[in-house]
This record gives structure tokens, sequence and C-alpha cells, in this order.
């Protein structure tokens, strides 16, 4: 594996092993914008690639088409005509693949979505290249790459014509994990402590293409501030261009995201109908891509019924955008370093940390040593009773072997403090979701902190506590 590629080494491996396959392979890589799917393939592939073509974004099958042709002919090194239609691009790169003796030819066509132009013809003419004439060979690689999941999930992998099934393998790339970012900044030496990192990822996620932009020699504030609140910030425009280059009327799925940012636990479908006035299947679309490019996440709360099930906004920079930047108006460029410990960055801090663990809970379990038990991962809330305050508890680990885990998720910048007041606040929550739950099994408060719990006299309550570093591990 290429040195120069932190993790993704299942995706790796399997690369690898479908290049060094004896068959016709048809590959879609899949992932949201700047995830780093184009770096994967060229970093991997290098001068392998005997194809490399880039659609273009909002442009004609014309230019399209040129683009294509200025590929074909820099790639074979020809002065070949521009085609008058797809089925005639393909034609040409068929012509040039045969004449070509490299043993194992290697396509890659990345934001494959954007070829796609109205009345173009591209899916015939791609169903033609792959049908026709690529599947019954031993000796192509044909990967399809794009930003825009939802396309490929209903073009290719749910086609119901002649692409129906032919897909050899599918790659869901995601964001890196925190320990990845960590690997990543260490590589471009890059140096920050572990709560700097977890700040970090808590406003870009694990999404390398921003990880990018960090400078060296600068703290994490001051990157920030560089980034996102400077007059010529390189992320100033990011949120627009993020949406609008992934989905088509992306002003719907802004709306949706926009809700949801209004609700840290989430929103029922039928709240969300309410605030942004879509309903039956165009939310239905909204939702599933929104989900399947990694931007939200869906899950019942415990005990609830199927049509309760909550939608909650996970992706890092998008709820970093509505808490800071949506309506960001200030001449303060140093905005970020000024505003430490302000109630506002406190309260985002809370949230952005809980979807961090969320992202974790792999990790989570490995730390707690039951990575191998069966278990199954929800929230759970109630209201006000006769016997029990209202309450709510972000993250439940269901175990087989007899446990709950009840997690507390604290982001502080030293240990955490467990006050007379919030030992109350903890006891009536078991004792509230015991009643409610009316569950047999052992509930085990378990701690997530940054830089675990003071063990003061109220320490008991606790069962296990685990830290950023347990995540890092």
């Amino acid at each position: 594996m290429d040195k120069k590629i932190i993790g993704r080494q299942s995706e790796t491996q399997k690369l690898t092993d479908l290049y060094n396959s004896e068959n016709a392979e048809f590959i879609a890589v899949c992932g949201r914008r700047r995830v780093g799917k184009t770096f994967l393939i060229r970093q991997l592939f290098g001068n392998r690639l005997i194809f490399d073509l880039a659609g273009l974004a909002n442009t004609d099958t014309k230019t399209q088409l040129a683009n294509f042709n200025l590929t074909l002919n820099r790639c074979f090194n020809k002065q070949l005509p521009v085609a008058k239609n797809w089925l005639y691009a393909f034609e040409q790169l068929i012509a040039q693949l045969k004449k070509s003796r490299t043993k194992r030819k290697v396509v890659f066509i990345d934001e494959i979505s954007w070829l796609d132009t109205p009345r173009a013809g591209f899916l015939t003419a791609l169903e033609h290249f792959w049908n026709g004439w690529a599947c019954g060979r031993d000796d192509i690689m044909l990967i399809i790459c794009g930003s825009a999941t939802s396309w490929i999930t209903n073009k290719i992998i749910n086609n119901h014509g002649g692409l129906h099934n032919r897909l050899t393998a599918t790659l869901f790339l995601q964001p890196f994990n925190i320990s990845e970012t960590e690997q990543y900044f260490l590589s471009h030496k890059i140096m920050l402590g572990r709560q700097e990192i977890a700040e970090a990822y808590m406003i870009f996620g694990g999404i390398p293409y921003y990880l990018s932009l960090f400078e060296k020699g600068l703290s994490l504030s001051q990157n920030i501030d560089n980034l996102c609140f400077k007059q010529n910030a390189k992320l100033k425009n990011e949120f627009s261009n993020l949406y609008a280059s992934l989905f088509r009327k992306s002003e719907n799925y802004v709306a949706t995201v926009s809700a949801l940012s209004l609700k840290n636990k989430g929103l029922t479908r039928g709240e969300i109908s309410e605030i942004t006035k879509k309903s039956g299947r165009e939310l239905t679309e909204i939702l599933i891509n929104l989900e399947s490019c990694g931007f939200i996440r869906s899950y019942n709360a415990l005990h609830k019924k199927k049509r309760d099930r909550l939608y909650q906004l996970l992706d890092a920079y998008t709820l970093f955008y509505f808490n800071f930047l949506e309506n960001y108006n200030s001449k303060d460029e140093n905005f970020w370093t000024n505003s430490l410990n302000t109630p506002l960055r406190n309260t985002w801090a809370g949230y952005a940390f809980e979807s961090l663990v969320l992202q974790h809970v792999s990790e989570i379990k490995r730390t707690l040593g039951i990575s191998g038990v069966q278990s199954g991962v929800s929230a759970w809330a109630t209201d006000k009773t006769d016997n029990y305050d209202g309450c709510q508890i972000d993250l439940l680990i269901d175990r087989k072997d007899g446990v709950i885990n009840i997690c507390e998720m604290k982001f502080s910048n030293s240990p955490f403090i467990i006050s007379k007041a919030y030992e109350a606040n903890l006891r009536n929550k078991l004792a509230a979701f015991e009643y409610v739950s009316k569950t047999k099994k052992a509930l085990h408060l378990t701690f997530i902190t940054t830089f675990g719990v003071v063990h003061n006299k109220r320490y008991s309550i606790v069962q296990k506590e685990i830290t950023l570093d347990d995540i890092f591990l």
C-alpha cells in the first residue's frame, strides 16, 4: 500500500484483489464530497490508470464530450475528433483499449453523475460499453466514482435496465475516524494535542480535504480562524458548494438539515415535514440521500414505534455552520480564538462531542471489552411522570450479556466533576429508565469524557469511564 494513504486498509486490499482478479471488474466507489475517493484511486493505481476522466460540474453535453475527447487524446497520445454523442465516444475508447498491450486496463471515470446531463444518453452508452464489450473480457477494470452517492445508488446500484446487477463491487468510503485524523496530522507534521484534534474533528469531521488545509506551526484556533472567519477564508462558501455539488434541488436538502439543526436529539419524519413543507416520496428521497452521504442518521429510540423513528444531524461541518457561520456578520477575524468559554461555544461543544462519540461506537465497545458481545445501540427519552422528571439518554448499549451501558458524554477542558445536583440528576435518570423500560438488566453508568471524571465522593455512581485516549487507540 502507498505510504501516503492514511487508513483505508480494507478498501485498498479490496481494490488490489479486484485488480489482480482474472475477470472483468465494474466497481463503484461512493462517498461524500471531499472524503478522498479520487485521491485513493489515483494514489493506489497511479500510472496504471489507462484512462482517467473527470466529469465537469454544471455544464452541457457538448462540453462534457469535448472534455472526454481531450482526455482520450491525452491518455492515448492521439488526435481523434470529438464524438457526436456518447455512443460514439465510448466506441472511440473501446478502439483504443483494444490496441493497448497493457495487461490490466484500468478505466477510471470520476464525478460520473456530472456526465449524465439531461437527454444526453450517457447511461445508455455506458451500458453499451460494459454489456456490449468490457464484461466479456478478462483485462478490463472499470472504476466509477462520484460524490453524488444518490446518483450512483439510483442510476447504477438500483438500475432496473441494462446495468441492473452489473456492478462486481461497491465501496463506500467513510470519513477518517479520530485515530486516522491524528495519523493524518502527524504525517503532515502538524502538531496538535488530542483535545485539539478532537475539537478539529468536532468541526470538520474526518474529511481529508478540510484537514489538508491546516497549516503547520499554527494553533488550532488560528487554523480555524484562517479557514472559516478571515475575510478571504478558504471555506467561506463551502457549505453552499457542498450541498449544491451533491444534490439537485439542493435547497430542499439544506432546508432539511437546517430543520434538524434545531433539535439536538433529532426530529421525526412528521416534524421534518411540518417544518420543510415536504412530504411523500420527495421527503423520503431527501432523507435517504442525506443518510447515504453520512450527513444524518436515523434511529429508533428504545421502546418507540417505527413511526417515531428519529432523524438526527450528524455531519460535523454542517452542525458547525448552523451554529457559527450561517448568520456570521462580525468583523472579528479572530472570532474562534476570542470565543473560548462563551455559552454558545460551550453548548455547541457538548453536542458536537456527542456526535463524535456516536461516530466511534465501535471504539467505545472495544474499550468496554464487548466487541464480541452482541449488542444494540439506541437512545431513550421520557416525559415527566408522577414519579420522575423528564429525561433523555443519547447513547444506550443494550448487551446480550445482561448489561445496559447508560452513556453520559461530556466535553470539558479538565477532568469532569460530578456535583451534588448532577448526581441527583443521574440517579433520577437511571431510576426513570429502570421504571419505564421495566428492564431486569444491570445498568452500568458509563462516562465518556475528554479527561476522565474526578474521583470525589460522588464518583461511586460511575461503573466505567472512557476518555479521549481510549477512543484514539
